[in-house]
């Protein structure tokens, strides 16, 4: 199938990226892309934050931001899906063109702005699939919003009965000053309320659900060791490392990198990987993290897995490599697994990173 998608991609690449978005989810939707088996080998299986996960390749927010096609996704291998982000209120984003194919180096520029319907609609969406796997749902904050910590405890209040775990997203460089909430005053109020939020929900009768961090790669080390000791402190389950990046690495070539927003793909890769090895240091590994930017195959999720990851999530490389790449990239890390000795990918996780006891 990677092939037959080698052949179709040229075409693809001749409409805008937001229209070839756009004609994917309705051919989700429509189910008319066919499904792959589910890669359910034991040795991808892992147990986090309460959740059964039967392989740990996801797909990223982004995508499907108002959870239109999930149940098109989950026929395409993957171990959960990520929906979103969400905004209490609809809101339409940043003007187009906001999208950005960045093809010689296998990257996108985005400044959509959290572009989506707002949480009625996905929760509506939410409500009405079919199948039974593991999703999360990615909150984020209006643009105009006076309070965007309370946003994100609307979105989870409204959300989190439906959904697996919630994702509080601080990532984005497309909602200005979202980003300035990784700062250790601001983050020590957004989860302190969403902790203090989620205890008053228990209380009531809800069932318990994982809260989940979605960080930037762009961070200084004191920000690094402001977020570990953070979400240790608050009881976060898991750290989403990371969003995409402001910056502009020097071997990125296409002209489109003058693009204003966020760069995602290959170029993401090595700054991902050292940061979620700073991160599997800070927390002392004692935080489930999620490992994010540049997967694009096999050995790539064998070295995030290694480096700290216990969970992985991919979306701009399906763009260049199609849509079955999750199910592709499940059956070659089992394989790497199975040649270096280890029962259970839980077990390679973090080997590759020297922890201080």
């Amino acid at each position: 199938m990677s092939f037959l998608y080698s052949l179709l991609r040229p075409l693809l690449f001749t409409l805008s990226p937001e229209t070839a978005h756009t004609l994917s989810i309705r051919a989700l939707k429509s189910g008319l892309l066919p499904g792959v088996s589910q890669v359910a080998d034991p040795i991808l299986e892992s147990k986090l934050f309460g959740l059964t996960f039967t392989n740990p390749i996801g797909l990223s927010a982004g995508y499907d931001k108002n959870a239109e096609a999930i149940n098109g996704l989950e026929k395409l291998g993957f171990g959960f899906l990520e929906v979103g982000s969400v905004t209490p209120k609809p809101q339409p984003g940043n003007p187009q063109p906001r999208i950005f194919r960045l093809p010689e180096d296998r990257a996108v520029i985005n400044r959509l702005g959290f572009n989506n319907g707002g949480l009625e609609v996905m929760a509506a969406n939410l409500t009405a699939r079919t199948h039974d796997h593991v999703v999360g749902a990615n909150l984020g904050a209006n643009k105009d919003s006076e309070d965007r910590v309370q946003d994100y405890v609307i979105g989870m209040h409204r959300l989190a009965p439906l959904v697996d775990y919630v994702t509080v997203n601080i990532s984005s460089p497309n909602t200005p000053g979202l980003r300035t909430l990784h700062g250790r005053e601001e983050l020590t109020d957004l989860l302190g309320r969403l902790s203090e939020a989620r205890k008053e929900m228990l209380a009531a009768g809800a069932e318990n659900f994982p809260i989940l961090l979605k960080i930037a790669p762009d961070l200084t080390d004191e920000d690094k060791a402001d977020i570990a000791s953070t979400v240790q402190e608050f009881a976060i389950d898991g750290i989403i490392i990371g969003n995409t990046t402001i910056t502009r690495p020097e071997h990125v070539k296409h002209a489109n990198k003058t693009e204003a927003g966020g760069l995602s793909g290959a170029p993401l890769k090595a700054l991902s990987l050292s940061v979620l090895k700073d991160m599997y240091r800070a927390t002392g590994g004692q935080v489930p993290l999620i490992g994010v930017g540049g997967i694009e195959t096999a050995e790539d999720a064998y070295e995030r897995i290694r480096a700290g990851a216990s969970l992985l999530q991919i979306y701009t490389a399906m763009i260049y490599h199609g849509p079955y790449l999750a199910h592709d990239i499940a059956l070659g890390l089992a394989e790497r697994l199975r040649a270096d000795d280890y029962a259970n990918v839980s077990e390679a996780v973090g080997v590759d990173v020297l922890i201080e006891r």
